[in-house]
Formats: structure tokens, C-alpha cells, sequence
């Protein structure tokens, strides 16, 4: 069961939210430790989690999974310079305090683990633990050249089909082998369908603008503020955006960071293969 909330923003902005309860666990009671709270990329929005979610629901633990202002449900800010980390962080905390949770796991992919290390700096009695997906403190150039290629162009498609097509070839890097199944989920998971039947990505293509012109943030300085924190660092084995010593970086600033490889995948793991998931599993069985 998904229950779907509505969050006000302190600006006002409408904060879509799927808020999973937490089920039986097989061996176990309800409610088996903090909540875990989802928070996707750049482009994405909550259904990157429709899998995810339900599973780590399953494990014992209530989940809710976001979409960040601008993404999929949630509005779009009049004001796009509003479109920054650290905004998104006072969204995601703001949805915590309407939610009443006072900790929880934060699990972030991409841009959802800048929100992770930016809340651990602001608030970090909220964060219990922390999952970071394909992202670190040290960022490979190339992934953001690659990323900033196709972010805020919004070509409509007229199928499902094409939107499919689409993605392969602005995410088939990531994902080399991936059937015509995946990419077609892929789609269902990022793209909408307007009024008029055309397909188009789901979200403000002024988030583009925005991110050329922000204000760098420190990242070593917010990574560093997960020192007491248990993390968990998941690097797609191709990835262009976390690279191999990226992850050092982390390993030197934070020597008790757990972080896994996940083969054959780039940016980023979708957390559903195997080698991502069971890894997860483990970490919250550990968790507070």
C-alpha cells in the first residue's frame, strides 16, 4: 500500500510525496528502525524508488520517497534560481517535520546525495544513516559535461516507443546491454504525457539554467559531516561521475565508509540489480 501526500513547501510550492508503511517483516514485527527517506537525481523524480520503496517497506521500515521541487509531481518554482541543493535540503526536512519523523535513513542517488551530505552538515541529529548512490564529495568532470549535454532539453516524442529510444541514447552509457524492457520502464519512470498526447520529460527544464549558474558548493566540507554517521557509498562500476579515486577521496576523509561496486552499470545504479540491493539490505539490518 502507498499512501500519496501533499507537503507545503515554506515557500509554498506543493511537495509531491509517496509515503510507503512499513510491512511485517518475515521474522519480525512492524517498524524495525527509522524511517528511510528516498531522494532521487537531477532529472528523476520518486519513481525511480517504485521497486525500491515497496521493498525496503518490506524489511520493516515506513519509506518515503519525494519529488524534489521541479520533478515529477511536486510544482515547478516560479523563481528557478530557487532550484539549488541547499533549497531542496530545507524540502526534504520540511517533508520530515509534516511527517513527523524525526530521524531517518537518508537514501540519495546522484543529486539525492548531495541533499544527504547537505543535511548531515545542517541537521545531523536528523540523519541516522546514509546511503549514497554514484555520488561523493570529488566529482569526474566528464560525467557533468555529459550530464549538462541533455538536461533542459525538452524534446517531445510522439510514443512511449521513441521516449524509450530517447533515453537509450542519452543514458545507454550507463546501462550497456540493457533490453528493450528496461528502457521502456526507463521511460515510464521519467517522461510524462501531456494533454495533447505528446511525451515529454518530467521536470522544468529551467533546472539547466539553474545549475549553470550555482553557487559552488563545498562538498568535501558537507561529506565531512557524515564523520559520525554510518554510510554507505554504492559506485557503478562505469560510472563517469564517481570515479575510482573519488571514492578514495571518501575513503580518506571518512576511513570507516562502507563502499561497494556495482558491475556493469555507470551512472547510476538503478539500487534494483543484486550486487546494489543486497548490499542495502545488510547496511539497514545495521542501521538505527
Amino acid at each position: 500500500m502507498t499512501i500519496e501526500r501533499t507537503v507545503r513547501s515554506a515557500d509554498g510550492l506543493a511537495l509531491f510525496v509517496r509515503d510507503y508503511p512499513a510491512l511485517a517483516a518475515a521474522q519480525g514485527p512492524l517498524d524495525l528502525g527509522a524511517p528511510v527517506l528516498c531522494l532521487h537525481g537531477l532529472t528523476r523524480n520518486s519513481n525511480d524508488f517504485e521497486l525500491v520503496a515497496p521493498r525496503i517497506a518490506a524489511l520493516g521500515r515506513r519509506v518515503i520517497a519525494m519529488d524534489v521541487r521541479g520533478r515529477g509531481r511536486s510544482d515547478w518554482d516560479p523563481t528557478p534560481a530557487r532550484y539549488q541543493p541547499p533549497v531542496y535540503m530545507q524540502d526534504a526536512l520540511r517533508v520530515l517535520d509534516q511527517l513527523e519523523i524525526e530521524r531517518a535513513v537518508f537514501l540519495g542517488t546522484s543529486m539525492g546525495g548531495i541533499i544527504t551530505m547537505l543535511a548531515a552538515q545542517a541537521a545531523p541529529e536528523r540523519v541516522v544513516a546514509a546511503v549514497l548512490n554514484d555520488i561523493g564529495p570529488v566529482l569526474d568532470p566528464r560525467g557533468l559535461t555529459r550530464i549538462m549535454g541533455y538536461v533542459g532539453k525538452q524534446e517531445t516524442r510522439g510514443s512511449w516507443e521513441d521516449a524509450a529510444a530517447a533515453v537509450s541514447q542519452t543514458q545507454g552509457v550507463a546501462h550497456p546491454g540493457a533490453d528493450a524492457a528496461f528502457w521502456r520502464t526507463f521511460a515510464r519512470r521519467t517522461y510524462r504525457q501531456r494533454a495533447d498526447g505528446r511525451i515529454e520529460p518530467d521536470y522544468d527544464p529551467a533546472i539547466a539554467a539553474a545549475m549553470a549558474g550555482a553557487v559552488p558548493l563545498d562538498l568535501p566540507a558537507a561529506f565531512r559531516a557524515l564523520a559520525p554517521i554510518p554510510t554507505l557509498v554504492l559506485r557503478g562500476a562505469l560510472s563517469d561521475l564517481l570515479s575510482r579515486d573519488g571514492v578514495r577521496a571518501m575513503e580518506a576523509l571518512k576511513p570507516d565508509v562502507e563502499a561497494l561496486e556495482v558491475p556493469n552499470v555507470g551512472h547510476a545504479p538503478t539500487l534494483e540489480e543484486p550486487s546494489a540491493w543486497l548490499p542495502i539490505v545488510d547496511f539497514l539490518a545495521r542501521a538505527a
